[in-house]
C-alpha cells in the first residue's frame, strides 16, 4: 500500500531550490512567517553531500522549519518524515522531526504528540538523518499517534539547544510506510488505525465502530492489548481478536458476522462465563441472529449463570431465540452449595397461592423449594414481597392451613432464568449440562409460553434437571433429552433428585430417557402429553420399594401418557395441590389416558403397582380413565395387580366411579389381571336359584360390581331332573360384603354356565 502510488497523493514537500516561501518559521499555517526573506537562511545550490540544500543559522531557542503544504492524514496510513542534516560551524544544536495537526479550515487539534525523537549533532560535516512516523493508530514504531481527529498536518523539523550554530538541511522527504505495518494484512482493518489504544482505560468504542464502517467486508483485527468499550458496539464485519475487550455489564457487544461462542471467548480473553453471558446478552438484544452457537465447546462455570443479570436491560422477551451445540460444566469448588432458610408463615385456603406473615423473608430466594408439613412435591417460591412479608407459590399447598415452620432451599443451576418476569419461545438445543453432582441444570422463568429444551443431556445433576418455579412451563416442549442421575447407586427411597417438574398446562414431554431419579416428572398442569419416553428407577435391593416415575398432581389432569417404557417405577395420580382436599364437586380424578406403554418391574414387593391413585381427601372418584394396549410385566417374581389406591389419606368413593376403561392389556406375572368391563366366566355346578358370580378382585382399584353390561348363557339351564329350563334370569349387582359380586337370580334352582361383562362404573 502506498497512497502516493495508488491514489496519486503528493506527499513529498517541494525542494528548497523552488523557493523558501513555502517554508514557515512557525507552525506552517497560512499567514505565518516564512524563510523567503529571512537573513539567516539561504539556499546553497552545490553542497558536496546534499547538492541543493538550505543553510540556516539557529537564532531562536527552538528554530522551527515547517512545510506550509497540507499533508493529508488518512485512517490506516502511516507517514515517515525524514530529514538529513549536518553542522557547518558554531554551536552544535539538536534536531528533531516536528509537526502541527489540523482539522477543517486551519483548526488546530490539540493534545497530540507533535515531536519526534531528538538527535544531537556532535561534529561538523557529519551527515545525520532524523525521522519520525505519524499515523492514526497506536502501533509499535509510531512516534506521533494522532488518531482520527486530524485531517492534515504541516511537517518539518526543529533545531534545539545552543543558538548561533550554522547547519545545512537536505530536502525533506515524506513517504507512505503503511506497508511496513500491514504486511500480509491487506484484507484486514486494524482498530488501532482508527484510534484504538488498547491500554485498558481509553474508551475505544468509537474506534471499533469506525474500523467496522471502513472494513466493507474485510476482517477487523484487534491486536494484542485490552480495549475498553464503554458503550455498546456492533461489528457488522468479521473480526479476529488477538487482544481482548472489557465492557461494563450494561454494554452489548454484537458480533453479527461471528456470532458464536468462540468469537466471544476470544473477545473476552478466554473468560468462558463472561463470554457466554455476553453472547446471551447480545442474543436477546438483537434481531440479526436467532441462535447463539457454542460450536461444540465446553464452557466451564464456577458459579450459576444468572441470565437475567447478564441481560440486565430487559426482564421480558418474547421472540424465538436458541442456545445450541455445546457443553456447560459445573466446576467443583464453585458457588454451587444450596442455600437453606427457615421461617414461619401462615397459609389459608382462601388465598391458596400465597404464604403470608413470612418471617426471615429477606433471606429467602426466589426459586427456592418449599418444604414443610402439608407441602406437596416440587413447590417453589415464584415471587416475594419483602415489604408485605408475602411469598407467591408456584402451586397451592395440600394440607398446611394455619401457621407453621417452612424450609426454603435454593438449588444452584447452570442456567438460571428465574430473574426474568417473562421469557417466551427460548430454546436450548443440543447442550450437555455437566452438573458434576453439585449443580442443577436449568431453572425456567416464572412466566412464559412455549419454551423448548431439545436434544440435551443433563448429566449427574446434584438436585434437579429442569425446574419450573412458576408458569414459564406453559406449553413447554421437552423433547429427545437424556437425564442421567447421580444417585444410581442409592436405594430408591434414598434418592432426592427430580428430572423435571412443571406447573402450567399443555406441556409436551416426549422421547426422553431418564435413569434412576427419585421422580422423572412431577406434573402439576393439565393437558400434558407424555409420550415415547424411557425412564427407569430400579435399584439392587431385593423386593425393593420403588418411587413414582410420573407424579400427576391434579385430579382433573386431562393427560395422555402413551408409548413410554416405564421401568421399575409407577404413575402416581394425586390431588396434592388442593388446600382443602376433600371432594366437594367437580369431575374428580378425570381425564387420564394410558395407552400403548411398556411397563416393567423386577425384584419388587408384591404390592407394587404401575398406576397408583392417591386421594388426599375423602369422597373422590375416578371419572374418565383409559388404560389400554399396555404391556405389564414383572421379572423375578410376581405382583398382585397393576392398579392400586394409596389410602394413606383416604380411599376412593367406589360408588361414584365413572367412565373407566381397562382393556386390551397384556399381563405377565401379574396375579390379578384387571379389566373394566370385566369378562367373567361362571360355571354353576350345583342347582341354585341364585348364582353368585365373583369378580375375583379383578375390577380396577378393587371396584364394586356396579353394572352388568351383558350376560350370555354358554350351556342350557338344567333343572334337578336335568331337563332344559327355558326361563330368563335377572342380575343383582353389588352383591357380597365387598359389593364385588353379581347375583344371577332364577325363578327356580338350575345349573349351567354363563359369561357376563361386569362394570365397576356407570
Amino acid at each position: 500500500m502506498n497512497i502516493a502510488v495508488t491514489d496519486g497523493v503528493v506527499l513529498t514537500p517541494t525542494p528548497f531550490s523552488e523557493g523558501l516561501g513555502v517554508w514557515s518559521r512557525g507552525d506552517g499555517r497560512p499567514g505565518s512567517d516564512t524563510y523567503a526573506s529571512y537573513p539567516s537562511a539561504a539556499f546553497v545550490p552545490a553542497d558536496a553531500d546534499f547538492g541543493g540544500c538550505l543553510e540556516l543559522q539557529k537564532a531562536e531557542p527552538t528554530q522551527k522549519l515547517r512545510y506550509m503544504g497540507q499533508t493529508p492524514i488518512l485512517p490506516g496510513v502511516y507517514l515517515r518524515i525524514t530529514a538529513r542534516v549536518k553542522a557547518v560551524s558554531g554551536n552544535l544544536p539538536s534536531v528533531r522531526i516536528a509537526g502541527w495537526a489540523g482539522s477543517g479550515s486551519d483548526v488546530e487539534v490539540t493534545g497530540l504528540p507533535m515531536l519526534g525523537p531528538s538527535v544531537a549533532l556532535t561534529s561538523y560535516s557529519e551527515v545525520v538523518e532524523v525521522s519520525a512516523i505519524v499515523g492514526t493508530g497506536s502501533r509499535g514504531g509510531v512516534d506521533m499517534v494522532w488518531g482520527m481527529a486530524p485531517s492534515y498536518g504541516h511537517f518539518g523539523l526543529d533545531l534545539t539547544g545552543l543558538s548561533g550554530g550554522v547547519v545545512r538541511i537536505d530536502d525533506l522527504r515524506i513517504e507512505d510506510v503503511t506497508g511496513d505495518f500491514l504486511r500480509g494484512m491487506m484484507a484486514s482493518v486494524d482498530v488501532r488505525d482508527y484510534g484504538a489504544r488498547g491500554d485498558g482505560s481509553t474508551d475505544d468504542s468509537a474506534a471499533f465502530e469506525a474500523a467496522d464502517a471502513a472494513a466493507d467486508g474485510r476482517q477487523i483485527v484487534v491486536p494484542a492489548g485490552t480495549y475498553r468499550l464503554a458503550s455498546s458496539v456492533t461489528l457488522e464485519n468479521p473480526v479476529r481478536f488477538e487482544g481482548q475487550v472489557s465492557m461494563p455489564a450494561s454494554a452489548i457487544l454484537s458480533l453479527t458476522r461471528d456470532f458464536h461462542f468462540p468469537a466471544y471467548l476470544a473477545a473476552f480473553g478466554g473468560d468462558e462465563a463472561l463470554a457466554l453471558a455476553k453472547g446471551l446478552q447480545s442474543l436477546l438484544n438483537n434481531a440479526d441472529h436467532e441462535s447463539f452457537d457454542l460450536c461444540g465447546r465446553r464452557v466451564s462455570l464456577s458459579a450459576p449463570l444468572d441470565v437475567r443479570a447478564a441481560v440486565n436491560n430487559r426482564d421480558t422477551y418474547s421472540q424465538r431465540r436458541v442456545l445450541r451445540n455445546g457443553q456447560l460444566r459445573a466446576e467443583a469448588g464453585g458457588g454451587w452449595d444450596p442455600a437453606s432458610v427457615t421461617g414461619t408463615a401462615t397459609y389459608a385456603a382462601a388465598n391458596p397461592w400465597q404464604l403470608t406473615n413470612v418471617s426471615n423473608i429477606a433471606n429467602i430466594e426466589v426459586g427456592s423449594l418449599v418444604t414443610g408439613a402439608g407441602v406437596g412435591r416440587e413447590i417453589y417460591v415464584k415471587d416475594k414481597n419483602v415489604g408485605a412479608a408475602t411469598i407467591t407459590l408456584s402451586q397451592p399447598l395440600s394440607d398446611a392451613i394455619g401457621t407453621q415452620g417452612y424450609t426454603f432451599t435454593r438449588f444452584r443451576y447452570l442456567l438460571d432464568f428465574s430473574g426474568f418476569t417473562k421469557l417466551e419461545k427460548f430454546e436450548i438445543e443440543g447442550v450437555e449440562f455437566q452438573c458434576s453432582e453439585v449443580a442443577s441444570g436449568v431453572m425456567l422463568p416464572p412466566a412464559g409460553t412455549v419454551n423448548v429444551i431439545r436434544s440435551c443431556v443433563f448429566n449427574r445433576p446434584g438436585h434437579r434437571g429442569i425446574t419450573s418455579p412458576g408458569d414459564g412451563c406453559q406449553g413447554l416442549l421437552v423433547d429427545h433429552n437424556q437425564f442421567l442421575s447421580a444417585e444410581a447407586d442409592l436405594a430408591t427411597t434414598s434418592r432426592q433428585s427430580v428430572a423435571i417438574n412443571t406447573n402450567a398446562n399443555d406441556v409436551k414431554i416426549r422421547n426422553n430417557r431418564a435413569s434412576q431419579f427419585r421422580h422423572f416428572a412431577v406434573v402439576s398442569g393439565a393437558h400434558a402429553v407424555i409420550s415415547g419416553n424411557h425412564f427407569f428407577q430400579g435399584d439392587d435391593s431385593g423386593a425393593g420399594i420403588r418411587s413414582a416415575g410420573i407424579v400427576l398432581c391434579l385430579r382433573a389432569c386431562n393427560t395422555t401418557i402413551t408409548g413410554n417404557y416405564i421401568d421399575n417405577c409407577f404413575i402416581e395420580w394425586t390431588n396434592e395441590r388442593e388446600p382443602e382436599p376433600d371432594f366437594t364437586g367437580g369431575f374428580g380424578f378425570a381425564g387420564l389416558s394410558l395407552t400403548g406403554n411398556v411397563m416393567l418391574c423386577s425384584d419388587v414387593a408384591e404390592w407394587f403397582s404401575f398406576l397408583v391413585v392417591k386421594p388426599y381427601g375423602t369422597g373422590h372418584m375416578v371419572n374418565g380413565l383409559t388404560l389400554s394396549g399396555n404391556l405389564f410385566r414383572c421379572v423375578g417374581g410376581t405382583i398382585v395387580r397393576v392398579d392400586r389406591v394409596d389410602t394413606s389419606f383416604a380411599s376412593l368413593n367406589l360408588n361414584a366411579m365413572r367412565r373407566v376403561f381397562f382393556g386390551a392389556n397384556t399381563f405377565h406375572n401379574v396375579e390379578l389381571q384387571t379389566e373394566n368391563p370385566l369378562q367373567v366366566a361362571h360355571a354353576q355346578n350345583s342347582h341354585a336359584s341364585t348364582w353368585v358370580v365373583e369378580t375375583g378382585n379383578r375390577l380396577p382399584f378393587g371396584g364394586q360390581a356396579r353394572e352388568v353390561q351383558s350376560l350370555v348363557l354358554r350351556s342350557r339351564p338344567r333343572d334337578a331332573g336335568d331337563a332344559s329350563t327355558f326361563v330368563t334370569p335377572y342380575a343383582v349387582t353389588e352383591g357380597g360384603s365387598a359389593k364385588d359380586e353379581v347375583h344371577v337370580v332364577w325363578p327356580e334352582p338350575v345349573r349351567g354356565d354363563l359369561t357376563m361383562m361386569v362394570r365397576m362404573d356407570y
